[in-house]
C-alpha cells in the first residue's frame, strides 16, 4: 500500500508539472509577439537615447562650454530616456503592475536621495546656473565669500578661485550663487577715493589747484578722468580735503598702484609748494 501511494503522488506532480510546463509554453508562444514588440521598441529606445545625448551634449557644449556640465546633462537625458523606454516595454508586456511598482519604487527612492544628498543636489543646480547665466568665467577676477583671485576652474560641485596670494580656494558653487559677487572683469571703470586732513598754508583755491594737477599728473600711462577736489571739513586749524578720479585699471593690484601713484604725486607737490608745515 505505501509503494501505490507513493507512485500515485508522483504521478500526480508529474501530470501537474506538465500542466504547468503546458500553460507556460502556451503563454510564452501568445506573448512572443508582444515580447518581439516589447524588444524592438526598447532597441529603438536605446538608438534614440544616443543619438539624443550626443545631439545634447555638443549643443551644451557650445552654450556653456564646460565638459563636465554637458556630459553629466546628456547622459542624465539619456538615462531618462532609457526608463521610458524600458516602461514602454513592460506595458507592451501587458505587466502594468510591475510598472506601477517599480515607478513606485522610483519615487521613494529619488524623495530619500534627495533628502540625502540635498547639499550636493544644491551644489549641482547652483553650478548649472553659474554656467550658464555666467556671471563670471575663467580667468574673471572676482571676489566672493571673503575671497578675491582669479577663476580657474567651475565645476559642478564647486568653483576654484587663485588668490593673489597664490592659494587655490574652492568655494561651493550653493555659498557662490547665494552671496554677493564681485566680478571686477566686468566692470569698465573704477573710482579712486582718497581723503585726508592737511594744514593749509595757501589759499583754499590755489590749494584744490594744487592736487588737481598733482592728480592729472598720475604716470600709469592711463588715463585719469574727471578728477574731482572737494573741501569737506575743518577741524583743529586743518582742512580734510576728499579726493576722487576714475580710472580705467580695474585689477585689484593694478587699481592699487593707480591710488598709490595719485597718493605719492599729491604728497609731492603740495611738499614742492609748501602748501603745509
Amino acid at each position: 500500500m505505501p509503494g501505490i501511494k507513493i507512485k500515485y503522488m508522483i504521478e500526480n506532480w508529474v501530470k501537474l508539472i506538465e500542466a504547468k510546463l503546458n500553460y507556460w509554453g502556451v503563454t510564452i508562444i501568445k506573448m512572443l509577439p508582444n515580447a518581439l514588440m516589447a524588444i524592438g521598441a526598447m532597441i529603438i529606445f536605446v538608438i534614440i537615447a544616443r543619438f539624443l545625448r550626443k545631439v545634447f551634449h555638443n549643443m551644451l557644449m557650445k552654450i556653456s562650454k564646460s565638459e563636465s556640465i554637458s556630459s553629466l546633462t546628456s547622459s542624465v537625458l539619456y538615462f531618462i530616456i532609457l526608463v521610458v523606454g524600458f516602461l514602454t516595454a513592460l506595458n507592451i508586456l501587458h505587466l502594468e503592475k510591475t510598472v506601477t511598482s517599480l515607478l513606485a519604487g522610483v519615487g521613494i527612492i529619488g524623495l530619500a536621495l534627495g533628502f540625502a544628498f540635498q547639499d550636493l543636489t544644491s551644489n549641482f543646480i547652483s553650478g548649472a546656473f553659474i554656467v550658464f547665466k555666467r556671471p563670471f568665467d575663467l580667468g574673471h577676477t572676482i571676489e566672493s565669500n571673503g575671497f578675491l583671485g582669479k577663476v580657474e576652474e567651475i565645476q559642478l560641485r564647486a568653483t576654484t578661485i587663485r588668490t593673489f596670494a597664490g592659494l587655490h580656494v574652492i568655494i561651493p558653487n550653493k555659498d557662490v550663487f547665494q552671496k554677493p559677487i564681485i566680478n571686477y572683469s566686468l566692470t569698465q571703470r573704477r573710482r579712486v577715493e582718497i581723503e585726508f586732513p592737511i594744514t593749509n598754508n595757501l589759499g583754499a583755491t590755489q590749494l584744490e589747484d594744487l592736487v588737481t594737477t598733482a592728480i592729472a599728473k598720475n604716470k600709469t600711462g592711463h588715463d585719469v578722468e574727471e578728477p574731482e577736489v572737494y573741501f569737506t571739513a575743518m577741524e583743529e586749524g586743518k582742512i580734510k580735503l576728499y579726493v576722487s578720479f576714475w580710472t580705467k585699471e580695474i585689477e585689484p593690484n593694478d587699481f592699487i598702484k593707480v591710488k598709490h601713484l595719485a597718493i605719492v604725486n599729491i604728497s609731492n607737490i603740495l611738499k614742492e609748494n609748501k602748501a603745509y608745515g
